[in-house]
């Protein structure tokens, strides 16, 4: 028996969309290729270090909400959807060469990533160009693809859209965030520092979110990557904004598993997301000018 193809994606489509709302999970793919866990040198689960696990979960009430939801398959050890496809690490991939310096490629953390969390290196030696470019068009590209498309049926047909991406953020890299003796935040919005998201729209979206008790904090200490900053164009009636989430308010760190507080953090997150998706409605937003 043929063994089936791995979706490059899954789309979460609402019955009727309802709202200019979009979500997207890019990091949350748990699809492990079975040469790509006996190539490494780390076991599956050091790999998943670097996953946002069951974030595509937490979100996974959102077409309920009347939007879309885009959730990656593949993994972010394997291919990192959130990266510009210029971010090829000559460490990582042979016949590529060195370019401009690049703070995310010299971590480690391009397309393709040479680590995972803590600077654990994934393999030993490099891959082929041919074989990166496979993985990049067989997921990096229908990714995007049908994330463009979907926010452009969604902007024609709402005049505008609003994309939510998604991801969750290491308890560690909150460890020294504080702002003027604030609490650490549990989920931080990141729009570029105004770039790429209207202002009243992150406004709306942090009242949602604190409403639900979170604590909420703007581009500290992630303002927004590649799919943010790409999409993001406000002046175009085109809105992107970063959603970060404390993994420790859901899961065990360390077991990649869900914690006693998981149920309760997914309610709170659908009634956030509700209230967006609702807010963004046109018949709500007309009522409202």
């Amino acid at each position: 028996m043929i063994p089936m193809t791995p979706l490059p994606y899954y789309l979460h489509r609402p019955s009727l969309q309802t709202t200019a709302v979009v979500v997207s999970s890019p990091h949350s793919g748990r699809d492990y290729p079975e040469q790509f866990l006996r190539d490494s040198l780390l076991d599956k689960l050091s790999l998943r270090s670097s996953e946002d696990a069951f974030v595509d979960d937490l979100f996974g009430q959102t077409p309920d909400f009347g939007a879309p939801l885009l959730v990656a398959s593949a993994p972010r050890a394997f291919v990192d959807l959130n990266r510009s496809l210029d971010d090829l690490d000559p460490a990582v991939v042979r016949g590529v060469s060195r370019r401009a310096s690049n703070a995310r490629v010299a971590s480690g953390l391009g397309v393709i990533p040479r680590v995972v969390a803590e600077g654990r290196v994934i393999r030993s030696g490099k891959i082929s160009y041919s074989e990166a470019v496979e993985r990049l068009d067989s997921y990096y590209r229908p990714y995007h693809a049908q994330l463009k498309q979907v926010l452009a049926d969604t902007t024609k047909m709402f005049g505008e859209s609003l994309l939510l991406d998604c991801h969750s953020m290491p308890s560690e890299a909150l460890s020294t965030t504080r702002v003027r003796g604030a609490v650490r935040p549990q989920i931080v919005l990141g729009d570029r520092f105004g770039a790429t998201c209207g202002k009243h729209l992150v406004d709306q979206v942090e009242a949602a979110f604190r409403a639900q008790g979170f604590v909420v904090m703007r581009n500290t200490p992630f303002a927004g990557a590649f799919i943010t900053q790409h999409y993001g164009r406000p002046a175009s009636h085109r809105n992107a904004l970063q959603i970060e989430i404390d993994r420790g308010l859901y899961m065990d760190e360390q077991t990649v598993t869900r914690n006693a507080e998981y149920q309760g953090v997914k309610t709170r997150l659908a009634a956030a997301v509700k209230q967006i998706c609702q807010f963004n409605a046109p018949q709500v937003r007309l009522a409202a000018e």
